[in-house]
């Protein structure tokens, strides 16, 4: 991964491009479109901007994204991990505030991936992802509830955190409205039927069109987009911030954020993206087209974009293989905000709820997590389940931060675990004549072996390590250590200082390449003597037996 190019995936995808496959990227973009049309809106709205922003958001950095992407399935636009952020910004800075720290991001974006940054994306643990995934796809199947439900919340009431979703559904679910209900379980139950009739139409287009004709002609009190939100039909103009040194440093931070965060979440969902499709992205290629799209979308008008999951997984459920899909959406988009809107109009809600039931369901690896649960190591399932638990509870990058601190705790814990610093036992072979052939060693050299890499989770082992009065020699053989650190480097000098003062003299065996590197880099090696480091125990045995 380090060393692949900084081409569009478009490129590689159009190979053997046919036409069957353009009318499968042709529909999955439209069914991406209607999904992401009321998600574009109410992140918009939950993160302080006008319900265009959110479409201009989609339009704009959604084709660029696929355009410029190094996944062949990504699609991109607003998500709710930007909400409570973008609401901040706006509130304090205002919209050019905003359009600034968004530009900042993406030019931070595409230096990460010139200088080839993509690759650290591997250091997320699978059990981060796997819990992550699952957490988004409670989080939609929540966010959806109210609109399945057609339930009614009183002017003002805060959804944006999931939590909050959840008391508003329980506070009231008095306003419950069984013809929502109904009109959401019917067109649910297409998209769990359909497939076992045609394979080729999505069921979830199918539902589209069914719920629009029962609504429409059926009298039925439903709510549907026309219904919850106003849409200006018009274009976005591009449209450049004021800005001075002074400014670029009052947003830098913010722009930071949304970097590091737009790059995590991106990157995450190609990796889910990749486990769906069997494929693999290029991820520095990933960081520069999120540049370019952020950059794109806040000259016009729009809010911070990344790769969305929910988006992406419908996309990729619904057919989608190359960019030409993402790019469909965008385009899409264009029209429904030209043309199409009086007709966009009229789905019902609880049908984009069924859609989106469909799509957590799909994300959710519920049998992946349930596998981890019972067969991962204990660690790693308190990684995975905190993660979870973390992102309905708060959001991503909560979750994400709490569960690579206790990634790496625990990892660290592991390690520590299996490292062991052991002296060799002394026998009598009159005691066992037909025992195993011993070293010869003489009394007056003790042998200590090391095992496992030394860092700071585990250097206190090295202070453990003890001689005799009579001791003259001290052999540590470190054939077992692949790696040590600084804080294990301070605990060898201590010993050697130890062994200088009761006139002990310090011997080592099969020391490894790293652990030869920071010893010789930290002068250790020369304080010991270059003669008294031997490739093999036998030899260290030798000079110590000639102290």
């Amino acid at each position: 991964m380090e060393n692949e190019k900084l081409k569009p995936m478009l490129f590689t995808a159009l190979k053997g491009y046919n036409g069957k496959q353009f009318a499968t990227d042709l529909v999955a973009g439209i069914i991406v479109a209607i999904i992401a049309l009321p998600l574009s809106i109410a992140l918009a709205l939950a993160s302080g901007v006008g319900p265009q922003e959110g479409l201009y958001t989609a339009i704009v950095a959604g084709f660029i994204i696929s355009f410029l992407g190094g996944s062949r399935v990504q699609i991109a636009g607003p998500t709710a991990a930007f909400a409570t952020i973008v609401a901040g910004i706006v509130a304090t800075k205002g919209m050019d505030g905003l359009a600034l720290a968004t530009i900042f991001a993406g030019v931070l974006l595409i230096l990460m991936g010139v200088f080839k940054l993509g690759s650290l994306i591997k250091f997320i643990p699978y059990t981060i992802t796997t819990g992550f995934t699952a957490g988004i796809a409670v989080t939609i199947a929540i966010g959806q509830v109210k609109d399945f439900l057609g339930l009614t919340y009183p002017a003002g009431t805060a959804t944006v955190e999931t939590v909050d979703k959840v008391e508003a559904i329980v506070k009231n679910i008095g306003t419950f409205n069984c013809q929502a209900l109904l009109v959401g379980l019917l067109c649910l139950a297409i998209q769990i039927v359909w497939p076992k009739v045609n394979q080729k139409i999505p069921g979830s287009l199918i539902a589209v069109i069914v719920g629009i004709l029962i609504v429409k002609f059926g009298g039925l009190h439903v709510n549907t987009i026309g219904d919850l939100y106003e849409i200006s039909g018009k274009l976005p103009t591009p449209h450049m911030p004021a800005f001075s040194f002074k400014t670029i440093q009052s947003v830098a931070g913010d722009g930071f954020t949304i970097a590091i965060l737009a790059a995590i979440e991106s990157l995450l969902s190609c990796v889910v993206a990749d486990s769906m499709i069997d494929s693999k992205h290029r991820s520095n290629m990933e960081l520069v087209a999120q540049g370019v799209g952020n950059i794109g979308s806040a000259l016009f008008g729009g809010i911070p974009a990344t790769g969305a999951i929910a988006r992406t997984a419908a996309n990729i459920k619904n057919g989608g293989r190359t960019p030409i899909a993402g790019m469909v959406h965008a385009i899409c988009l264009v029209l429904v905000l030209v043309i199409l809107m009086p007709l966009a109009a009229l789905i019902p809600m609880p049908t984009i709820a069924s859609i989106l039931f469909m799509v957590a369901y799909n994300m959710c690896q519920y049998k992946t997590f349930a596998h981890l649960c019972k067969t991962a190591p204990k660690s790693d399932i308190i990684v995975l389940v905190t993660t979870f638990v973390l992102t309905v509870v708060f959001d991503l990058v909560v979750a994400i931060e709490v569960g690579m601190v206790a990634a790496c705790v625990l990892f660290m814990k592991r390690m520590s675990e299996e490292s062991r610093v052991h002296g060799w036992k002394y026998f009598d072979p009159e005691d066992d004549p037909d025992g195993p052939e011993l070293k010869d060693i003489p009394k007056h050299v003790r042998v200590y072996e090391i095992s496992g890499p030394m860092f700071f989770g585990d250097a206190e082992q090295i202070a453990e390590i003890s001689f005799k009065d009579f001791t003259r020699a001290l052999v540590i053989r470190m054939r077992g250590v692949p790696a040590i650190d600084a804080t294990a480097m301070h605990s060898l000098e201590q010993l050697y200082d130890r062994c200088k003062k009761n006139n002990v003299q310090l011997v080592f065996s099969h020391v490894n390449e790293q652990p030869m590197n920071t010893m010789e880099k930290d002068g250790f090696v020369e304080l010991v003597g270059r003669e008294n480091f031997l490739p093999h125990i036998d030899d260290a045995l030798k000079r110590a037996a000639e102290i």
